[in-house]
Order: C-alpha cells, then structure tokens, then sequence
C-alpha cells in the first residue's frame, strides 16, 4: 500500500519551501524605532541593549536614510527629554520647537517619503516617569487625555504622518481623533497602543529614555498580562473611537493576543517586539548559546504568522540586511 499524501514533499528544497511559504517577511513590515537626544553628533550606545543607540538629530537623519534604502518604510520617534525640562504637566511634549517637534521636521525634510510615527505619552516629560498627570498618588485619566490630545495635534502640526498614543488612558484616541479633525489635520493618522500589557520587557527602553516611574507601577493603566479578553474589548473601543491600526506590546511573549486581535478588527494590526525581547536575543547571541540572525528572523516571522501586518523591532536594521541579502 503506498502513501496517499507525502507532506515532505514540499519540503525538500530551499526552492519548494520559498515557493509554498505562507508567511513572507520584508522590509517593509518593519517599524524602526528611534531614540533622540539634543545635541550633534552624538551616537551613544545604550548600555542594556547592545548595538542600539540614542542619537542627536543629525545622526538620526543618516539613520533614517539608510533605513529608506533598505527598504523600511515607517519610524517611530522617542525623544530623550533633559531633566531640567520635566514637570508633571508635560509642558515641554507641547513646545513647538520641542526636540520631538524639530525632529519631525528635519526627517520629513530629509526624507519625505518616510512615514513618521510619533510617541504620544508623558513619561519621557514627567518628573514622576508615569504616562499621565500625577495628584497625590494617583495617575489621573482626564487631565492627561487633554494634554495628549494637545501633544498629538502638535505632532501632526510638525508633519509627523501617525500619531502613536501610548499611554493606555481611557478615552485618548477619541479625543486625539477629535482634536485632528477641528484643527484641520485629518490626515494625520492614529496608531493606538490598544492592548499594552504592564510587563518587565519594558526595563532597557526606560533605560534609554530615563523614564521609569519614580514612584508605584504603570498596573492602573497598562493591561494585567493575565487577561485576553480585557485586550479585545480594549481593541474594539479603540477602533470605534478612530484608531487607525491598532498595537499589541509586547509581541513574543503575547502572540495568542495578536492573533486574536488581528481575527476581530478589519484595520491593520502592528505589535511592539519590545526592548527585553530584543535584550534576551542580543545577550543570548553574545553568550554563544543561540545564533543570533536566525533567531532575529525565526522571531519576527512568528510575530508576523501569529496576525500582526507591522511589527515594531529594535532588529528592523538588522533584519532588513538579512533579508535583502
């Protein structure tokens, strides 16, 4: 009796298995963070994720032509803000020649072509580290959604293409959406950090940025990592009240929730492979215990089979270059 199905078949040559593969990563997919300080010609290794770098703008803008030529489409903007700056109302994210607001500029001018993303939160400008306006120990809701919508619309006044809130408040994206539109900046787009999950994966981006809560946790705001269907209803309202795409963060460790988020919403879907997922690769490769290129891309293609059409890494770079050959 013979076999019926030879499911090795398609398997048995690089050729085959390119020919049938369901799951095809390309540059494009990727969302490439950048961290940005004031100053020139600075390029500043961070010390918990190897190879990744806080730059002035001069050094961003060399970046992110050399991103554009290997074929990523879209960055996504994090500023550095310095200290003496900070306060708890987020002042600074407001000045319209605020470091995020003259990088926006500088990288349109640059590179027109490339979508701009934006963070829209107030940890980076808080004196308290926390995404929104702190009275006594509370993170309070509705005061932070004024200012964010007011920082969003500032972004979108710079040229920034997507605004991408990342607080995780109540109410932000309609708001956001709303103060858009009376402004006449319809076309900015929103990317909502629709189910961020209060994780440890986050410990070397604070560090980058300087902005890790000086009191408490972020718990009251970000999503409980037990929960999956808390994620879908967070979605839902996201989409209804005008997010454009809509984000899972983290991605690795979440990949159930992007599939099912990407099974309930019809917009494009993007996840964050975050800062500690990148760490874990990067001192695992360093240690000689996995290699490291494979790892890169047999992880972005996870993400990407799990649902999400975009994927936010700290590899884009790196990933671009293997997959372009």
């Amino acid at each position: 009796m013979y076999q019926i199905r030879r499911n090795r078949i398609l398997r048995q040559s690089p050729a085959i298995r390119a020919m049938v593969a369901e799951t095809i990563l390309k540059p494009a997919d990727f969302i490439a963070p950048l961290f940005i300080t004031e100053g020139k010609g600075i390029r500043e290794e961070i010390a918990s994720m190897k190879d990744y770098y806080r730059m002035s703008i001069d050094n961003t803008l060399t970046e992110v032509k050399e991103l554009w030529a290997l074929g990523i489409k879209s960055v996504l903007l994090f500023i550095k803000c310095n200290d003496e700056l900070k306060d708890n109302k987020g002042t600074e994210a407001l000045n319209p020649d605020g470091l995020m607001q003259r990088s926006i500029k500088a990288i349109k001018d640059a590179c027109p072509g490339m979508v701009v993303m934006t963070d829209v939160a107030l940890d980076p400008f808080s004196i308290y580290g926390h995404d929104g306006i702190v009275e006594g120990n509370e993170i309070v809701n509705d005061p932070t959604v004024e200012v964010l919508a007011l920082m969003s619309l500032s972004h979108a006044i710079a040229g920034a293409d997507i605004v991408a809130p990342s607080d995780m408040m109540d109410g932000r994206i309609i708001a956001i959406r709303e103060a858009l539109e009376e402004n006449s900046m319809s076309r900015t787009g929103i990317m909502a950090y629709s189910a961020k999950y209060a994780s440890c994966f986050y410990g070397p981006f604070r560090d980058a940025l300087d902005s890790a809560p000086g009191f408490g946790d972020k718990k009251t705001y970000q999503m409980d990592y037990a929960n999956r269907r808390e994620a879908i209803k967070e979605t839902l309202m996201d989409v209804d009240e005008g997010a454009d795409i809509v984000m899972v963060k983290p991605a690795m460790a979440y990949l159930d929730i992007i599939r099912e988020v990407r099974d309930s919403v019809e917009v494009p879907v993007s996840a964050y492979h975050v800062s500690g997922e990148y760490a874990m690769i990067k001192a695992a490769a360093q240690m000689g215990w996995l290699d490291e290129n494979k790892a890169v891309i047999e992880s972005l293609t996870s993400i990407k089979r799990a649902g999400a059409d975009l994927i936010a890494t700290y590899y884009a770079k790196h990933a671009a270059k293997l997959i372009n050959g």
